[in-house]
C-alpha cells in the first residue's frame, strides 16, 4: 500500500503521467504481447490495474484527478485514496491518504513547498483558448508546444525532453510535482500505421512508440532521487465498439482505464 501522506510529507518528488484516451484493453494487450517492454519493467507486477475513470473526456477527468478523485477499482471495496481535499469533520479518512487543505492538489502541494509543473499534450493544455487555459493555469509553470500534440508523430520524445529539462533546472531546494499528459495515444494516431483511420490497432502502435520515451523519462528522473509515480489514462476511446465512436460517452471502453502507482527508486 502506498502511504501517500508520509511520502508527500517527506518531500518526495512526484511524477504523474496520463496517457490520453488510452483504453485498458489496449494497454493490457500491449504488455501481454511484449510491445511495451519499458512499461512492463516498471509497472508493479508487470501489469496495469483496470480502473474506472471519473470523467469520460480530458477536461472533466483531469479536473477530477486534480481534485482528489483518481480512477477507482471496479469493485465495492476500494484502497485508500492517494490524496483528498480536506473533508467535512464527520468523515473519516485513512491515515495513508494525503489531505490537502485547498480546492485542488496543485494548490495543496504548493502549501507543502512543492513546485508544480505541467508538460501538456492535447489542446486542453495548450492555453491557446480560454478553455484550454483552465488546466495549465492550475500549475506554477506550464509548457505546451504544437510538437507536444498528437498530430506530431514524435510527440512523446519532445515531451520527455521537456520534462527532463525541467528536472535539470531544479536544484533540489524544493520537491517537484511533474505532470505529463502523453498525447500520442489520443487521436489522431493512425499515422503510426500509415493510415488515415484511427483504431484499436493504431492506438496500440502509438503506445508502443511512446514506451521507450516514457522509460527514458523515468531513467533520467532517477538521478534526482526517489519519485512517487502515478500513471493512468484519463479515459478511453471507442472505435466502433457497439456502434460507438469517440469519447464523452457512457461505454465500458471509455470508462475502463489502465492505472498504476509505485515508488521509483533513485540512483
Amino acid at each position: 500500500m502506498i502511504d501517500a501522506a508520509q511520502i508527500i510529507d517527506s518531500g518526495t518528488n512526484i511524477l504523474f503521467v496520463t496517457f490520453d484516451s488510452l483504453r485498458h484493453d489496449v494497454a493490457h494487450a500491449a504488455v501481454e504481447s511484449g510491445r511495451t517492454p519499458r512499461l512492463a519493467g516498471l509497472l508493479p507486477g508487470g501489469q496495469w490495474e483496470r480502473r474506472q475513470t471519473p470523467g469520460t473526456f480530458t477536461l472533466p477527468a483531469h479536473m477530477a484527478f486534480f481534485s482528489g478523485f483518481l480512477p477507482k477499482l471496479p469493485q465495492p471495496q476500494q484502497p485508500s485514496r492517494l490524496w483528498e481535499c480536506r473533508p467535512p469533520a464527520f468523515k473519516e479518512v485513512s491515515p495513508e491518504t494525503f489531505i490537502f487543505d485547498a480546492p485542488n492538489i496543485l494548490d495543496g502541494l504548493a502549501v507543502h513547498g512543492y513546485r508544480t509543473v505541467c508538460v501538456g499534450g492535447v489542446t486542453y493544455f495548450s492555453a491557446e483558448t480560454p478553455l484550454g487555459s483552465v488546466l495549465p493555469a492550475m500549475f506554477h509553470e506550464a509548457h505546451w508546444r504544437p510538437e507536444f500534440c498528437s498530430p506530431e508523430p514524435d510527440s512523446t520524445r519532445h515531451q520527455a525532453d521537456q520534462a527532463l529539462d525541467i528536472a535539470d533546472r531544479y536544484d533540489g531546494s524544493h520537491p517537484l510535482f511533474l505532470f505529463v499528459n502523453v498525447s500520442a495515444t489520443h487521436v489522431p494516431h493512425g499515422h503510426y500505421l500509415n493510415s488515415s483511420t484511427d483504431s484499436v490497432a493504431s492506438q496500440a502502435a502509438a503506445l508502443a512508440y511512446a514506451d521507450s520515451h516514457v522509460g527514458r523519462l523515468l531513467d533520467g528522473l532517477s538521478t534526482y532521487g526517489p519519485w512517487l509515480v502515478i500513471m493512468c489514462a484519463d479515459h478511453g476511446d471507442a472505435y466502433g465498439d457497439d456502434g460507438y465512436h469517440g469519447r464523452g460517452i457512457a461505454h465500458p471502453v471509455v470508462f475502463n482505464v489502465p492505472f498504476a502507482t509505485w515508488i521509483h527508486a533513485g540512483r
